[in-house]
């Protein structure tokens, strides 16, 4: 059977999107999401997202990393189904339920309240996710956040001067993260203005990373860095970034269609 797909991206932050809301597909798995990810043998993407039908009124998105593991969220991906669905939405999520409003080459995504316990991250142990007592190299020290998924946060002088392709592996397989962990690097450019790269766990160094941009934010907020607001600038481009404590996070940005396609599934499964 041949398959249609959409290719879009949040800032270089690449998705291969499956419509399946009104006619099912078989089942994905993480070979399937894994071989169509592939950017030389498949259509190549840093996610694959299954958009499928719910039982409520909403509907659901899945999320496959390039490794082929399904994982609970990505902001960028959702500005982009925002974009691709074209009206305001509640979609439900493995990281919990979140709302998507659509505007003119750009969306807003109410991603859910943050979460700081050390079970919600999760970590292995007990712990203050508010500065984790543990280094790898030159990055210590860093917030705990579930934004959906799992995060930690290191605030550096500068991002610059951080190998994370050589750190983030480290970080994203250790023991203490019984889920793994995406790692973020962030550095203070301005008033209300930080730098940020991301290691993202199952994908490796991304252009983007909403959930990245969202955890990072909330981290330099709570230690009093910069206020509501934030304009947070990454490899692909910039995000914008609203939390108060006790509230939901509010992210925003652009997102765009690249091309639209078919595969022959049989090819992949």
């Amino acid at each position: 059977m041949r398959v249609p797909f959409i290719k879009m991206h949040g800032l270089g932050n690449d998705f291969i999107v499956l419509d399946a809301r009104e006619e099912a597909l078989p089942a994905m798995s993480a070979p399937v999401a894994a071989r169509l990810a592939d950017r030389r043998a498949g259509i190549g993407c840093d996610q694959l997202i299954l958009l499928e039908a719910s039982e409520t009124d909403n509907f659901r998105m899945r999320i496959f990393n390039s490794d082929g593991g399904e994982v609970e969220a990505c902001g960028n991906a959702a500005r982009a189904v925002a974009l691709l669905h074209g009206a305001e939405a509640v979609v439900e999520t493995a990281g919990g339920t979140i709302a998507l409003r659509p505007g003119n080459g750009e969306a807003s995504v109410d991603m859910g309240r943050p979460r700081f316990s050390w079970e919600e991250i999760p970590l292995a142990y007990a712990m203050d996710t508010g500065s984790l007592p543990l280094a790898w190299g030159p990055l210590a020290a860093p917030t705990a956040i579930n934004v959906g998924n799992p995060h930690v946060v290191f605030l550096v002088e500068d991002v610059a001067a951080i190998d994370l392709a050589h750190w983030g592996p480290e970080i994203e397989q250790d023991p203490v993260f019984p889920e793994g962990i995406n790692v973020n690097v962030v550095s203070l450019a301005g008033h209300d203005h930080l730098r940020l790269t991301v290691w993202e766990r199952g994908a490796g160094l991304t252009r983007a990373c909403g959930t990245g941009a969202c955890a990072s934010a909330v981290a330099a907020i709570r230690r009093g860095l910069v206020k509501d607001e934030v304009r947070v600038s990454l490899p692909g481009g910039d995000l914008f970034v609203n939390w108060r404590e006790g509230e939901a996070i509010e992210m925003r940005g652009p997102a765009s269609e690249a091309f639209r396609g078919s595969f022959d599934w049989e090819q992949y499964a």
